[in-house]
């Protein structure tokens, strides 16, 4: 594997004494305007946040010497994926959604940025429709008891004692009205195609995302045996009701994925018991590797906005600690490695932190999380000499 290293412009976009991080590489931490970057500041950063531990919303003036403009409390957090803060999708340039926790139990709240008004949701997103009607969500105390470092803490999970319940799953969230019901539970989805494997296993969801249109989405199953040690996941995919289910991975590991476009998706996964970055077509059995012996490690992925580019990271390598940042162009199998990121091998597990890797709107920019100047700070690397 060979790749080019035309190191690209890096930008420390927030500062210290506090520490600040974005969350997950599936959401644009952008307003509409390209000014504004969202991010989280907490006043830690190396221990798993407990129940009562506020992490401050805010974006940074990306115009005005990256100015701190704080907007919002939360309790509800965690270090891979944050609160789910993203910008609206109909208006990207004053409204922003994340997730919060009041006695009732986990909600949301949608914030005007430029007024202060709010509102606030029932239940948490996962990850919002095109169109930012709707959101797909799940149990995030479930996720939390079974893959610490993604769900919350401080609410109680109501099926804390069933190995796949019948009334817990994935639920849809109607963003104007409040309402929302469960679409598909976890026994429903264990039933399909069941496995050895899940005798006596404990399941769950996670990873949801909808297709550039919101037409359908994508979800992660998991289970892990009775030993806590081994966990498989399967790949599915479903209308915005719950119906019409796909069944995409099945072979025991599907990890980081992006939607490509309406009906494609690229996931690092196995496929006759390989791994690698493969292109899945929705509601089909075609499947391609993409970048074969160029892109050779798991790692989050997402197309740039025109959809030429992926963008990707690594994790730490065995060597020097570090962590790659990678431009890939499918079209000319075409590596450019932007930039190599030392972590601290005391953040590790479940309070690591992964590059998470996002585009701007425009695709001349990434923005990333990082350690490698001893605090958990965001990034801004220039790309657009590469992309252009």
């Amino acid at each position: 594997m060979t790749a080019e290293e035309p190191w690209c412009p890096v930008k420390r976009a927030t500062q210290g004494p506090l520490f600040h991080f974005f969350g997950y590489y599936d959401k644009c931490p952008w307003d509409a305007s390209g000014r504004y970057l969202l991010a989280m500041r907490v006043a830690f950063m190396n221990r798993p946040p407990g129940p009562e531990d506020i992490a401050v919303i805010g974006y940074v003036d990306l115009e005005n010497d990256c100015r701190w403009h704080p907007l919002a409390e939360t309790v509800a957090w965690y270090w891979q994926q944050g609160t789910m803060l993203q910008w609206m999708p109909r208006a990207p340039d004053r409204e922003i959604i994340f997730n919060t926790r009041t006695r009732e139990g986990f909600g949301s709240t949608i914030l005007d940025v430029k007024t202060g008004a709010s509102r606030s949701l029932p239940r948490p997103i996962y990850a919002l429709a095109s169109d930012g009607c709707s959101a797909v969500t799940l149990n995030f105390s479930r996720v939390h008891r079974t893959r610490p470092g993604y769900g919350y803490v401080g609410v109680p999970d109501r099926w804390e004692g069933e190995l796949a319940p019948e009334h817990d799953g994935i639920y849809c969230l109607d963003l104007e009205s409040g309402e929302s019901r469960l679409i598909i539970s976890l026994a429903q989805i264990a039933r399909i195609e069941p496995e050895s494997s899940m005798e006596g296993a404990i399941h769950w969801f996670n990873h949801l995302q909808f297709n550039t249109t919101g037409t359908r989405f994508l979800f992660l199953h998991r289970w892990r045996d009775p030993s806590g040690k081994a966990r498989q996941t399967r790949m599915f995919t479903a209308n915005p009701d719950g119906s019409d289910i796909a069944f995409l991975g099945r072979e025991g590991m599907v990890s980081h994925f992006d939607w490509r476009d309406e009906t494609h998706v690229l996931a690092w996964s196995t496929r006759g018991g390989e791994n690698h970055y493969h292109l899945y077509e929705d509601q089909s059995e075609r499947i391609e590797v993409v970048g074969q012996d160029v892109l050779d490690q798991d790692g989050h992925c997402s197309y740039s906005p025109d959809r030429r580019w992926i963008l990707t990271d690594t994790y730490p390598d065995r060597l020097e600690s570090k962590r790659t940042l990678i431009l890939y162009d499918p079209g000319t199998n075409r590596r450019i490695d932007i930039g190599r990121f030392h972590s601290s091998p005391q953040i590790a597990g479940e309070i690591r932190c992964d590059l998470h890797p996002r585009w701007n709107r425009d695709g001349t920019q990434v923005c990333f999380d990082s350690i490698h100047e001893g605090e958990r700070q965001m990034y801004v690397a220039d790309v657009s000499a590469v992309v252009e």
